[in-house]
């Protein structure tokens, strides 16, 4: 049986864009080999149909994959990717989707004629709401760029970038960001409660109007700005309230100053 696929870890991350690529039908079950050491998440790939194993040594000696997806720690990928080194004659690409861990690593590993590439993901991807981010090597066929970001679309929406330096600022934006619009209902939930409302019903406000204005902003052909304005009657409620966010460029600023935080602290991690 042909393995068109390795999937090197199939932790939360991992397994939540297994199941989507099967569940969306962009790959047969039976075209994945999925190596993770846990029994338990192991189990749980194989109940999908796939081919298990606790090692890449459980792999056929004979399979030659497209794609290699590596989805465990950061802190583990040497002695995770050294497993593979039997694929690293050109003909398979090797996908990463460990946070903070350049091309530069693989090739250390790997060599250099092998076709490597990136994705940065979000949390929201195990939902199919995700955001995805890939850097391909010129080394990586167009064909094959293609499966990636055919794959990833099972998570959600799938951007390239030409310069890998640019990851960290993709970190510092879609991959910390779901943390920022976590806390934004936080504050806005807390600021419901002090205005008067019951706790359950303060969180319900904040989190359906989040949701809906993002979902409003994804499908309208306005401009965030421009649906903003519509928002904003002259001297009423909601321009009261941007006066205090955005007086000053208030938020604008915060905003910037917390991305650029992320963004140099995710250099320093891929140090």
């Amino acid at each position: 049986m042909a393995i068109r696929l390795v999937l090197a870890g199939c932790g939360n991350m991992g397994y939540a864009m297994l199941s989507g690529w099967i569940g969306s039908g962009k790959l047969a079950a039976a075209d994945v080999f999925v190596v993770e050491p846990n029994e338990d998440l192991r189990a749980r790939a194989a109940a999908l149909g796939c081919l298990v194993g606790a090692g890449a040594a459980d792999i056929a000696a004979d399979a030659a994959p497209e794609l290699v997806v590596v989805a465990v720690k950061p802190q583990v990928i040497r002695d995770a990717v050294s497993a593979y080194t039997r694929f690293a004659d050109g003909r398979t690409t090797f996908l990463s989707v460990a946070a903070g861990t350049p091309v530069a690593t693989f090739r250390e590993i790997l060599g250099d004629r092998v076709p490597i590439a990136r994705c940065m993901p979000n949390t929201p991807a195990a939902i199919g709401k995700g955001m995805m981010v890939v850097f391909s090597t010129p080394l990586v066929p167009a064909a094959t760029q293609g499966f990636i970001a055919d794959l990833l679309s099972a998570s959600g929406e799938v951007a390239t970038i030409d310069d890998e330096s640019l990851m960290d600022a993709v970190t510092a934006v879609s991959g910390s960001g779901p943390a920022y619009v976590f806390h934004f209902i936080e504050c806005l939930t807390a600021a419901a409660e002090k205005a008067g409302l019951p706790a359950g019903t303060a969180k319900l406000l904040a989190m359906q109007t989040v949701f809906g204005a993002a979902s409003l902003a994804a499908e309208s052909r306005e401009e965030p700005a421009v649906l903003r304005r519509q928002v904003t009657s002259p001297n009423g409620t909601t321009a009261a309230a941007l006066e205090v966010l955005m007086g000053g460029d208030r938020l604008k600023t915060l905003m910037t100053e917390a991305v650029e935080a992320a963004r140099l602290r995710s250099i320093e991690l891929g140090r």
